[in-house]
């Protein structure tokens, strides 16, 4: 089961270090989709064991996150309260969703 959960992690990080701000250039946006498709192949086997309703709001609540901090440090965006907040409401929902989910043997 544990093999699942890092197959998602792996495509939350996929998805969040492939950034559409790098893809100027034919290389760059080469490496934007191959980033983007192994993100949704990865997800599509965690899902195999993952609630899919679960696994895609850890995957965009996550993402979210991440990139929110990744923006922040390696393209200068500003992280304002507002954004903070909305983060945290989304983390937040997924955290409520994973909490409401069955128990699984």
């Amino acid at each position: 089961m544990h093999r699942y959960w890092l197959l998602l992690l792996a495509a939350i990080g996929c998805e969040v270090t492939t950034s559409m701000k790098f893809s100027e250039g034919f290389i760059p946006s080469i490496a934007v989709i191959v980033g983007y498709i192994a993100s949704a192949v990865l997800i599509i086997f965690a899902i195999k064991r993952i609630e899919i309703s679960i696994a895609y709001a850890i995957w965009e609540g996550l993402g979210v996150f991440l990139t929110t901090i990744v923006g922040a440090c390696l393209f200068k965006e500003t992280i304002t309260l507002m954004k903070m907040v909305y983060t945290a409401m989304r983390i937040t929902g997924v955290m409520g969703l994973y909490l409401l989910q069955p128990a699984q043997s």
